[in-house]
Order: structure tokens, then sequence, then C-alpha cells
């Protein structure tokens, strides 16, 4: 009995943990797509333009798409203050039909310690400026 019992309860933690985990990739993975989508419409052609663009007043390091991807990652009850967000134009423009790229990288803080869980997690979003 103690040991099935043992057995069970690690089986439930490591669950949940896994369960944690799998949750925290899908909010920081929506927080990516979330700060292309605020890039790729808020181009040269915007009121409030975000890009390396001299027309543009967030420009590097782009808070205004930082802000968006932290806001959006905040229900992932975690701390986020190790999660680091790089916003990348790839031609170095927020013109209309340029490539722009969200790079979310966070390293995950297990609420218990189980081996075989990989702590290091990378999102990487790219979308097309269409404003």
């Amino acid at each position: 009995m103690l040991v099935s019992l043992m057995v069970v309860m690690s089986l439930m933690f490591w669950l949940f943990e896994l369960s944690m985990f799998t949750y925290t990739c899908s909010v920081l993975n929506s927080a990516t797509r979330e700060g292309v989508r605020y890039a790729t419409l808020h181009g040269t052609d915007s009121s409030a333009c975000s890009g390396p663009d001299t027309a543009c007043t967030d420009q590097s390091p782009y808070s205004n798409v930082q802000a968006v991807v932290t806001s959006a990652a905040s229900v992932s009850l975690h701390n986020l203050s190790a999660m680091t967000v790089t916003v990348a134009y790839s031609n170095n423009t927020a013109a209309v039909g340029n490539p722009v790229t969200v790079k979310v990288a966070y390293t995950y803080v297990p609420y218990l310690s189980l081996p075989g869980l990989q702590n290091s997690v990378t999102f990487i979003s790219q979308g097309q400026i269409v404003y």
C-alpha cells in the first residue's frame, strides 16, 4: 500500500508539473503571436508606428511590442522577470510587405523539481507587415 501510494503521488506531481509546463508553453507561444500581430499592424503606414524607421516613435528596443508580449504572457502564472523579448525587422524597415520576427526566451521555473523536464524554452513567431 505504501509503495503504491508513493508511486501514485509521484505520478500526480509529475503530471501536475507537466500540465503547468504545457500551459506555460501555450501562453508564451500565444504571447509571441500577439507581439507579431501588433508589430504587423503598426508598420510605417500606422499613426502609432513601431519599427526601426526614423518616422516611428517606438524605435529599438520596440518597447510597445515588448509590452504587448509581456501583457499577453502575464496570465502564465509564473514570474516573467526571466523572460526576454526580442523584436527584429528583417529588412531594417517597418514598411508594408516586410517581415518582422518576435522571439521570446524564457527559463521555466518548475514548481517541483522533477527529472526529465527541460527548463529552457524559446518561442519564435514571424509575420508580414500589412498595415
